[in-house]
């Protein structure tokens, strides 16, 4: 139970962080944030305790791959920003992010 509350502060941390840069003069520092490994380590430790070093590696390289669904939804918000709602912004960019992280966990499963 102690563990599960660590947890989550965690990312109640990341969280907060990301609310008060996002009101600060360095308010782009806040995109870095998210970047931060909080729920990885977690991932990680949960992994590498519960099925060892082996199924760690392949949690570590299925991560790598897990940058392709972010990197297009970071390229959708930025070039849906300057042309739609932030609405609609969003909505484009999860979207995006959806459907490449399918055929990232479906390209990934066949191979």
């Amino acid at each position: 139970m102690l563990s599960l509350f660590l947890k989550s502060l965690l990312g109640a941390a990341a969280v907060l962080a990301i609310a008060l840069l996002s009101r600060s003069k360095v308010f782009f520092i806040a995109g870095l944030v998210p970047l931060f490994p909080t729920f990885a380590l977690i991932a990680h430790v949960i992994v590498g305790t519960e099925r060892g070093m082996a199924a760690l590696r392949t949690t570590a390289l299925f991560g790598l791959w897990s940058l392709i669904p972010y990197a297009l939804y970071l390229f959708v918000v930025y070039w849906a920003c300057v042309r739609y709602s932030l609405v609609a912004t969003l909505l484009m960019a999860t979207v995006v992010w959806v459907v490449t992280a399918g055929v990232v966990v479906i390209t990934w499963v066949r191979l």
